[in-house]
């Protein structure tokens, strides 16, 4: 009995939330009264309540419902959204390209003529030369062998005497470095010049094939600034550089008149303690042919002024049938800390000669009256870093262009 009465008890516990417990009489033999089967009743609800507590909660779902419907025949474009970007001008220039706007004579439509076509069309004559790629010494050979039909020479100022003949020479270089230049000799008065000259360019193969190898014909004229007659312009990836070989092409006119009167390398130290400014000329290259027959004598004129007036005079060597000169020579000027700001070094360049006044070839100031930023800056960095040599690469300008700019190479002869 009492085995069958913890059963329903048991049983009781399981569906106290679904059947509702009757009171009972206890019977005399030891059965629960209905307040015993009251209060086990009331602690299971608080326990069946305290775990509900317990329990994390649901989130709140909210589900739509789900609409059907039939697609219509008719379909609405939907329009997809712009993303709206902030103008901004240089993005805008950024995507001309300037040698389309050039009027550079090497444009598409010249590249579109033939040789025949570019020769009637500008009248400067034709230049013969040839590659080779060197496997072996990694070096490329170019030959300059000839030119023909070149035009008379054009004298701006009235000062060329020979207006019949002109007296051309080759500019080579492989693009986009100007700078290491080759330069034939000059042919004296003739319009069909043989130059039948190699020069080899020290440079890897595959660089080598991302150059474009140019050729500048130039007229020669000893009393002013050489004039350039034409050009050449080659991209080496076009031809067969290790097979090599050789063309006639039909000279293009070129956007730079003028040739460049080459590059000076100078070293400047200044020392407080002893009031000394010091000058290294160390070389140039591609200086200006001033002989027709061997090039240059170059030499290099140094002259100190203080404000407006000159100083003092120094000069290097001069240095025989060159236009690449080393000289590494140093020169030290006297000038006391309190007059630096106001001094002014004039470098010129000229070309020796024996027979008659030296032939200028270019010149640069430097200091208070400095003839351009290049020169500003080599200064400004001396001046900040006392006691410790600066170097730097200047390209010559022209008298007249330093007169126009700088007072204190009007000082100077």
């Amino acid at each position: 009995m009492a085995s069958r009465s913890s059963d329903k008890d048991g049983d009781s516990v399981h569906t106290a939330s679904e059947v509702p417990l009757t009171p009972r009489t206890n019977s005399p033999d030891g059965r629960r009264s209905s307040s015993d089967t009251s209060k086990s009743t009331y602690s299971l609800t608080r326990r069946i309540s305290s775990l509900e507590s317990r329990r994390p909660s649901s989130p709140l779902i909210d589900i739509k419902p789900i609409e059907f419907g039939v697609l219509s025949a008719k379909k609405e474009p939907i329009q997809p959204s712009v993303l709206r970007r902030t103008y901004n001008p240089d993005d805008y220039f950024r995507k001309f390209e300037p040698h389309l706007y050039s009027l550079d004579s090497n444009s598409d439509d010249v590249d579109s003529l033939t040789d025949e076509e570019i020769l009637s069309k500008y009248q400067l004559g034709m230049l013969h030369f040839s590659t080779q790629y060197d496997l072996l010494h990694n070096h490329l050979t170019v030959r300059v062998i000839e030119a023909r039909d070149l035009p008379p020479p054009i004298s701006h100022d009235g000062s060329r005497q020979d207006m019949a003949h002109s007296n051309p020479y080759v500019k080579i270089c492989l693009l986009p470095d100007q700078k290491n230049s080759k330069q034939t000799g000059v042919k004296r008065k003739t319009q069909k010049p043989v130059f039948e000259e190699r020069y080899t360019f020290e440079i890897p193969f595959l660089e080598a094939q991302r150059r474009t190898l140019l050729l500048t014909v130039v007229d020669f004229d000893k009393f002013s600034r050489h004039c350039v007659i034409g050009k050449v312009s080659v991209p080496l990836c076009e031809v067969d550089l290790v097979k090599g070989g050789h063309w006639w092409k039909a000279l293009i006119p070129s956007s730079q008149n003028e040739v460049e009167l080459g590059e000076l390398l100078l070293s400047l130290n200044y020392l407080p303690s002893a009031g000394r400014l010091n000058v290294d000329v160390i070389r140039a290259k591609q200086l200006l042919q001033t002989d027709v027959s061997q090039g240059s004598d170059p030499f290099v004129k140094i002259q100190l002024v203080h404000g407006l007036k000159l100083v003092k005079t120094k000069k290097t060597s001069f240095l025989r049938g060159t236009i690449d000169p080393f000289y590494n020579e140093s020169f030290s000027f006297k000038v006391p800390q309190e007059e630096l700001e106001n001094a002014s070094l004039v470098f010129t360049v000229f070309g020796h000669n024996m027979k008659s006044s030296n032939d200028f070839i270019g010149r640069i100031v430097i200091g208070q009256y400095s003839s351009g930023p290049s020169e500003t800056n080599h200064w400004r960095r001396m001046l900040n870093t006392h006691r410790t040599a600066v170097e730097q690469w200047h390209s010559l300008r022209s008298r007249a262009e330093c007169d126009r700019v700088s007072p204190a190479s009007l000082e100077v002869t």
